[in-house]
C-alpha cells in the first residue's frame, strides 16, 4: 500500500501548495479572532466535505476551537493535534506572502503550524481514498490560542486526550528532522519584594531596599540550575524602583523554571519557593504566585510512547529515510492533551524552523514523506 500511498500524496502535492499558500495569507495572531476565525472557517469547510462530523467551539474573545471527527470499523482511536494562531500580527501576511527559495518554503505560520494541519488532513484524505477505514475514530483538534497565555483550551486539550488511545501532533518535525518524543514542564512565577523606602542620601539606615534583596533572589535563584539533570531557572522582566536617591520599597521579576517531569518541578518550584523564605535583607518580605494559565505539564517519554517512537522510525525506514526521536525543552499542546498518561509523538507535520521569525519555511521535500509517515502511524496504531 505505500507506493499506491505515496501516488496519492504526489498527485496532490500541488493543491498542498495552494491552500498553504491560502491559509499563510490569512492572519491569524492569537488576538486576532476574526483572523483565527476565518481560517477555522476553511477549515470546517474542508473538513465537513470530507465527510467528518464537526463540531465548531465558539469563543467570545479568541478564536474558535474545532473538533473533527471521523469513525471507522476498527477499534483505535486516534487524536490529531494542532493550532490555528500563529504569533505574528494584521497586516504581516501582505507583507510576507509565501515564496519559494530552492527547498524551502517561506511564510508566517508555515512551520508553526499551518503546514503540518494541511499535511494531517492530506494524509487522512489519501487513506480514505485507499478505502482504509480499520479505526474507531479519528479526531482533529485544533485550538485558537497555543501561542498565548491564559488558555481557554486547556479542558478541551485534556478531555480529548484521555478518550483517545494515541496522540499525535502535527507541529514541524526539527531542523534536523527529528520528531519529538519528551518535552519539558513548564511554570511562570512573579516574585515580588517588599521593603521600605527613605531617602537614599540623608537617612539611607531607614530604608530597606528591595532591589538589593530581588538581585540577591535572582543570584540565588540561578543556583538551581544544578540542583539536578534537566532543571532550569530563568529570570525575565525586572521591574522596580525610580529616581536613584529613594531607597526602593518594592520590586519585582518574572522567573520561568522547567523540569523533565511534572514531579522533578514541583521539587524545583519547592526550592525555588523557599527562597523567598531567606531573610536575603533584613525586613524585606517576598511574595511568589504562579501566573495564571502558565502551568504547562511535562510530556514524559512513557513506555507508551517509546513504543510509538519505534513504530515511527520502523516505517520511516520502510519509505526510506531515517529518523529520530528529541526531547525537547519547549512545550507544547501536547503536554496538555497528555496529561491523563495517553502516550503520543509531536513534531509529525513537515521539516521545518526559525518559526517566530521572518525567515520561518519548511522543506517542500519533506511534504511527501512526512504526510506518508503520518498516514502509515494511524494504520500501525490501528493495527497493534
Amino acid at each position: 500500500m505505500s507506493s499506491r500511498l505515496i501516488d496519492l500524496l504526489e498527485a496532490g502535492l500541488d493543491r498542498y501548495l495552494d491552500d498553504l499558500r491560502l491559509l499563510a495569507g490569512i492572519d491569524s495572531g492569537s488576538d486576532d479572532k476574526a483572523g483565527v476565525d476565518v481560517v477555522v472557517d476553511w477549515l470546517e469547510r474542508r473538513l465537513g466535505t470530507s465527510g467528518f462530523q464537526i463540531e465548531r467551539g465558539r469563543q467570545p474573545v479568541r478564536g474558535d476551537n474545532l473538533i473533527a471527527r471521523r469513525f471507522g470499523a476498527g477499534g483505535a482511536r486516534i487524536l490529531l493535534v494542532g493550532h490555528a494562531d500563529t504569533v505574528y500580527p494584521r497586516g504581516t501576511a501582505a507583507k510576507r506572502p509565501l515564496t519559494f527559495d530552492g527547498d524551502r518554503i517561506l511564510g508566517p505560520g508555515t512551520c508553526d503550524m499551518k503546514a503540518g494541519i494541511l499535511s494531517g488532513i492530506y494524509a487522512m484524505e489519501a487513506l480514505q481514498q485507499l478505502g482504509w477505514d480499520d479505526f474507531a475514530e479519528i479526531s482533529l483538534l485544533i485550538v485558537s490560542d497555543e501561542e498565548t497565555a491564559p488558555r481557554a483550551s486547556v479542558p478541551l486539550l485534556e478531555r480529548e486526550g484521555a478518550r483517545h488511545d494515541a496522540i499525535l501532533t502535527l507541529e514541524a518535525a526539527r531542523e534536523n528532522g527529528d520528531i519529538v518524543s519528551a518535552r519539558k514542564g513548564v511554570r511562570w512565577f512573579r516574585v515580588e519584594a517588599q521593603g521600605r523606602s527613605a531617602h537614599a542620601g540623608v537617612e539611607p539606615e531607614k530604608g530597606r531596599s528591595a532591589t538589593l534583596a530581588l538581585a540577591r533572589f535572582i543570584v540565588e535563584a540561578q543556583q538551581l540550575n544544578a540542583l539536578k539533570p534537566g532543571m532550569t531557572v530563568n529570570s525575565g522582566a525586572i521591574e522596580g524602583g525610580g529616581i536613584p536617591s529613594v531607597v526602593v520599597e518594592r520590586a519585582s521579576a518574572r522567573f520561568d523554571l522547567r523540569a523533565w517531569t511534572d514531579t522533578e518541578l514541583d521539587e524545583l518550584e519547592a526550592a525555588f519557593r523557599a527562597i523567598g523564605e531567606r531573610s536575603l535583607v533584613p525586613e524585606v518580605s517576598f511574595r511568589i504566585e504562579l501566573e495564571p494559565g502558565s502551568d504547562c505539564p511535562a510530556m514524559p517519554r512513557t513506555a507508551g510512547v517509546v513504543r510509538l517512537e519505534q513504530q515511527a522510525m520502523a516505517i520511516a525506514a520502510e519509505l526510506g529515510f531515517e529518523l529520530q526521536a528529541a526531547a525537547t525543552g519547549g512545550a507544547s499542546d501536547i503536554s496538555y492533551a497528555g496529561r491523563s498518561g495517553t502516550p503520543g509523538l509531536d513534531g509529525l507535520g513537515p521539516v521545518g524552523g526559525l518559526d517566530h521569525g521572518p525567515d520561518e519555511y519548511i522543506l517542500r521535500s519533506s511534504i511527501v514523506p512526512r504526510q506518508a509517515l503520518l498516514a502509515r502511524l494511524f494504520q500501525t496504531i490501528s493495527a497493534r
